[in-house]
């Protein structure tokens, strides 16, 4: 295990490993997750960087929506985390970064507050509008 994180774009040939973490934090949030589904969506994306892009905090880490598998939590691969995407961000000319935590993850809202993120007073919504795909089932969160 390192002791600081080294990070690397994603790429397509990363789809599969990518698909673990999502699977992953898919369930640690209560999301239901259609790995078939979650490949449709994520293939463009990690081949066209048009589209988005996507890291991985090399050594174990997932990046996209924040996921840190729990051996990493609690040492500061978090904030150095943000630091590298706020960096990241601002080469590309990105003026504001946005960012939703589930209901009930105190210690992501904590240190997403803790470097400068502010909450706002307004709901998160979504629709699933999709006729190609049914959505996935959510999980309760534990």
């Amino acid at each position: 295990m390192a002791d600081t994180p080294l990070f690397r774009v994603a790429q397509a040939s990363d789809v599969e490993l990518f698909l673990d973490f999502m699977e992953a934090l898919y369930t640690l949030d209560g999301y239901g997750y259609d790995r078939e589904k979650a490949r449709a969506a994520l293939k463009p994306l990690l081949g066209n960087s048009d589209l988005g892009r996507a890291w991985f905090i090399l050594d174990e880490a997932f990046v996209d929506e924040i996921y840190l598998r729990e051996e990493y939590r609690g040492r500061g691969w978090g904030k150095r985390t943000m630091a590298f995407l706020e960096d990241a961000a601002r080469e590309l000319g990105v003026r504001a970064l946005h960012l939703g935590v589930v209901e009930g993850n105190d210690k992501a809202l904590r240190l997403y507050e803790a470097i400068g993120f502010h909450k706002h007073t307004s709901s998160f919504l979504s629709k699933w509008i999709a006729t190609d795909f049914s959505k996935p089932p959510s999980k309760p969160r534990d």
